[in-house]
């Protein structure tokens, strides 16, 4: 089942890459076997609809990349056909709530809230004198 998602998934991508090809005038920079499977969408593209038309082709290439990755007998079907159309899948965009924005004076951070107030840089270098002067007499 792993290899048929993977297949599925692959010729769906490729097709959408393909068809975008071949409306910028790019289908003769596609391998062969693109070009076939192109060509074979315009035949059906002129007996059915093109969510048919589209269908039919993606589960040709699946069946050949399935094929191709290794699968044994015939290629399981791994999407279920469904009634709604793909666009009701769309979630609307939303924007992050922006982030708390970092107070740089040490006095706000006191109203800031539970937030720890940070060590001055003068207070960690006299501790750090007085523990080189006390490891100094101690060594005497």
């Amino acid at each position: 089942m792993l290899i048929a998602r993977r297949a599925d998934t692959r010729a769906r991508a490729d097709f959408a890459t393909w068809k975008m090809m071949a409306k910028l005038n790019g289908a003769s920079a596609l391998p062969p076997e693109a070009q076939e499977f192109l060509a074979s969408y315009q035949n059906l593209l002129a007996q059915m609809s093109e969510d048919e038309a589209t269908e039919a082709t993606i589960g040709a290439i699946y069946k050949a990349y399935y094929a191709e990755m290794g699968g044994a007998g015939t290629a399981p079907d791994v999407r279920p056909r469904a009634a709604k159309p793909a666009a009701d899948n769309v979630t609307a965009f939303r924007r992050p709530a922006p982030a708390p924005k970092k107070s740089a004076s040490v006095g706000a951070a006191a109203f800031a809230g539970p937030q720890k107030r940070p060590l001055p840089v003068a207070l960690i270098f006299a501790c750090l004198v007085v523990v080189y002067v006390g490891i100094r007499l101690y060594w005497r």
